[in-house]
């Protein structure tokens, strides 16, 4: 008990305080950029943090990371362009739920979520962190690959009733995803001579153009019009309904962050992974799965509540053993090093504070996020009374600095470019993007654990189910792939049967 009051003194701090505050509004600012993630902002911070004592540091990088999350939903809801990846698994039902009414509702339904999913996440780890850690640290190359291929079967279940074109984009991201240098034997792969190549396409360019490039070319007409603007957002309504929503919703609020909490703990997988599980499990299990895509609260409730659940997640491996959940927390436990504390099971008895201290600044940024959150969403009401024919030129050129800010590259731009308008050719025909997106993300991880699990069992694939837990994940794997291939076939069979019952009668 001690040590947590010593935690909640040193947070309360007034330096410690403006601290939380000052990395809060930056991390918004990086989050309502595209392209700009949570790990570039947390990197830009590492330099500051030299001059700051650990608790004071983990606070300043727990407060940006949290702050970009939520903050990556904004451009998300107002022009369906992602500001970070995870935003990407819900951009159509954001955005086109806005468009139906108030987006400011919309933006204050993921701004709660984000913030009831991160405390309510917080409350669980400081409970039962030990032991969620020792489940993670089962995981082998075999727990991976199912999980992986788990999660690429969202992209399908996310297709809107377009399984076959959902198959067809989906093929054309793992095409995608095998470009570069192979992870095993380090041979280089469809990269034509190309040094660019070589490193793989990036997903951040690839996102920004799948989804802003795509939205600029649509939206294109609208340019021939100089005195046409868009809708000023209402700021009066941010929370008006959204609290009504969310409580119609409950079931999808706490399965988001249950899946968000769990799926954090696993090392490699982070809030992108987390996004897309969750949405694709609330559609599964949902009543009504054919309104996912079209401005559905369920689906966007479940995956925001994950988002920032999954953050907290990733601290437990960090701490508890030392084990990155994800790039962020790799930073995070490079910070602790260099000011002299070693994660591992002793930081418990060693630096009780400093593990009490990340919980109450996760509670604590959760909670500022929800004033700040408002003044963001008020701020970018503004920026949408601009006229089209300004802004538009304006958002582009963000996500051209977003798209080179990734690898400091140009030529990662040329390839934001050349998916913008292989995306616009899709969906102008009804190809869903949001598998090419999750298949480009989870190709490698699923590549790489293949990989490693045939060299380890030598060829033998009863290997893959020998484990309990992969058993458990490959058998959940094989039954969503067969609802999938023959769900459609057995839904058309049974009513023709039921029909031809009916006319023999």
């Amino acid at each position: 008990m001690s040590a947590f009051l010593d935690a909640l003194n040193q947070v309360f701090s007034l330096h410690v305080f403006l601290t939380i505050v000052c990395a809060a509004v930056f991390g918004l600012f990086m989050g309502a950029i595209p392209g700009l993630t949570a790990t570039m902002a947390t990197a830009l911070l590492v330099p500051v943090t030299f001059f700051m004592e650990p608790i004071q540091a983990i606070a300043a990088i727990v407060s940006a990371t949290v702050m970009t999350m939520f903050a990556g939903d904004i451009p998300c809801a107002l022009l369906r362009i992602p500001g970070t990846p995870a935003s990407a698994a819900y951009a159509d039902d954001a955005y086109l739920m806005g468009r139906k009414g108030q987006p400011g509702q919309t933006l204050g339904v993921m701004l709660l979520c984000s913030a009831l999913g991160g405390i309510l996440a917080i409350l669980v780890i400081s409970q039962f962190a030990p032991s969620l850690a020792m489940v993670s640290l089962n995981f082998t190359s075999y727990e991976y690959f199912w999980l992986a291929l788990l999660g690429l079967s969202s992209a399908v279940l996310v297709s809107q009733g377009k399984p076959l074109k959902g198959c067809i984009s989906l093929g054309l991201g793992l095409l995608l995803s095998t470009v570069g240098m192979d992870s095993v034997v380090g041979m280089p792969r469809l990269t034509f001579g190309s040094l660019d190549l070589s490193a793989g396409i990036s997903v951040l360019p690839t996102m920004i153009g799948i989804f802003a490039v795509t939205e600029l070319l649509r939206k294109l007409p609208t340019l021939r019009h100089p005195q046409e603007t868009l809708r000023p957002l209402q700021t009066s309504h941010v929370f008006k309904g959204a609290g009504k929503l969310i409580a119609q919703n409950k079931r999808s609020a706490l399965g988001g962050t249950t899946i968000g909490t769990l799926i954090g703990i696993l090392p490699g997988a982070g809030a992108d992974i987390a996004a897309w599980v969750a949405y694709a499990i609330s559609k599964r299990f949902s009543k009504t799965p054919e309104k996912y895509g079209t401005g559905h609260p369920e689906g966007l409730i479940a995956a925001a509540s994950s988002n920032n659940a999954s953050l907290t997640g990733t601290y437990v491996p960090a701490l508890v053993f030392g084990i990155p959940g994800d790039t962020v927390t790799a930073i995070v436990i490079g910070v602790l090093l260099m000011k002299g504390i070693t994660p591992g099971p002793m930081v418990f008895v060693t630096e009780a504070p400093l593990v009490y201290s990340v919980y109450i600044s996760f509670v604590v940024a959760s909670l500022l996020m929800i004033p700040l959150g408002w003044l963001a969403i008020r701020s970018a009401g503004r920026v949408l009374s601009v006229p089209a024919s300004i802004l538009y030129p304006i958002i582009l050129m963000f996500c051209i600095v977003g798209a080179y800010s990734a690898n400091n590259s140009i030529f990662d731009v040329g390839i934001m470019l050349c998916m913008g308008l292989v995306a616009y050719f899709l969906e102008e025909n009804g190809f869903p993007s949001a598998p090419l997106i999750l298949a480009l993300i989870l190709g490698p991880l699923i590549e790489e654990n293949l990989m490693k699990s045939l060299i380890k069992a030598d060829g033998d694939l009863s290997m893959f189910y020998d484990r309990p837990l992969a058993m458990w994940l490959g058998a959940m794997t094989v039954v969503i792939w067969f609802f999938l291939v023959f769900g459609g076939a057995l839904r058309k069979l049974l009513p023709a049967r039921q029909s031809g019952a009916v006319s023999a009668r």
